[in-house]
């Protein structure tokens, strides 16, 4: 039968041949955290102005100087932070910055989780339409 030509070279003591390669650590990540690529479908991105981010979970004290810094490096154009209606000193705790290019708000999106005060924020695309009920998928 055909089935006699099969190699039988994997009965071989020689387990050398089975170790697997030492790690080359060369080509592990060791990007910066403003080089890494966020993990964002380029497609969900606006095609024209404004070129809005979704800032949530913002700690209470935070300022727009203090967005402008976290976003320092990016050509951001404009801060938005929405307050209470009833108490203007207070914010909602989420808000919206604005940059002027494409390019800014993808770099802004890989700031996603990183912290501002003593939170962790929400950095996303801010929808154009809002009323698209679609839920950001959660992970």
């Amino acid at each position: 039968p055909a089935f006699s030509a099969v190699s039988t070279t994997w009965h071989s003591n020689d387990d050398d041949v089975y170790r697997a390669p030492p790690i080359d650590r060369s080509i592990l990540p060791t990007a910066p955290r403003a080089a890494r690529e966020p993990n964002i479908d380029r497609s969900r991105l606006p095609k024209s102005p404004p070129y809005t981010a979704f800032l949530g979970n913002l700690p209470y004290d935070v300022t727009e100087e203090s967005i402008k810094d976290f976003f320092r490096g990016l050509n951001i154009s404009a801060v938005r932070l929405p307050r209470e209606p009833t108490n203007p000193e207070r914010l909602k705790g989420f808000g919206y910055a604005e940059f002027e290019d494409i390019d800014s708000l993808f770099q802004a999106l890989s700031l996603n989780e990183e912290s501002l005060g003593n939170r962790r924020i929400r950095v996303d695309v801010a929808d154009q339409a809002q009323d698209k009920g679609e839920c950001p998928a959660v992970g």
